[in-house]
């Protein structure tokens, strides 16, 4: 039997979260980062109901939890944003070029702090995993500048970088009661508002 085929039978991925991107938008972001090529897109985020126009430069191409994203230089916010490539509409492939900033390290971006999310503001975030839930946590790398803190009572205190809270509160919400919020106290806030809105659905 091929080694390939060997592969294929002892290793295999499953996603059950995905966005798909169109092939042709996929192709010319590819383009632009290849090249260094600016981009001209429409963009469609949920925090707008209506599409915004974008030129950026492409720096990196990410697959991030089964998600395509665009790590750019975005030229109507002045700074580096985070594109969904699903989301991109009437892509075009500019002849204008560009350098990639010497200061720019890919890697360093995005370990930056948790998450796909980032930006200069950074928390300090630390959660409280219940005795049980700790027996799940334990060995887990939530970023690489984690400190892990366990308590007599069997509950683990986990601390990280985080940019945006978006990313986090979706991951707190996971784990149910199995985790509190220490701090900051702006996501403690976050959670309670949801729990609440939780309780009023059920």
């Amino acid at each position: 039997m091929a080694e390939e085929n060997l592969i294929d039978e002892a290793l295999s991925f499953q996603l059950i979260q995905y966005s798909t991107a169109p092939e042709e938008i996929f192709k010319g972001v590819l383009e632009g980062c290849l090249q260094r090529k600016s981009l001209h897109f429409q963009y469609y985020s949920p925090a707008y109901e209506d599409a915004t126009v974008r030129t950026a430069d492409p720096y990196h191409l990410l697959n991030y939890m089964g998600t395509w994203h665009l790590i750019a230089y975005c030229h109507t916010k002045k700074n580096l944003r985070n594109f969904v490539v699903g989301r991109m509409r009437d892509l075009e492939v500019l002849d204008t070029t560009f350098s990639m900033p010497r200061d720019f390290n890919i890697k360093e971006y995005l370990q930056s702090a948790f998450g796909i999310y980032k930006g200069k503001s950074i928390n300090q975030v630390t959660l409280r995993f219940s005795p049980l839930k700790s027996k799940w946590i334990a060995g887990q790398i939530w970023h690489k500048d984690q400190k892990v803190k366990y308590i007599k009572n069997g509950s683990l205190e986990l601390t990280f970088p985080v940019a945006n809270f978006a990313e986090i509160t979706m991951e707190i919400l996971k784990h149910g009661s199995g985790v509190e919020v220490i701090k900051p106290k702006a996501l403690r806030e976050i959670i309670k508002h949801e729990a609440k809105n939780i309780f009023k659905i059920y």
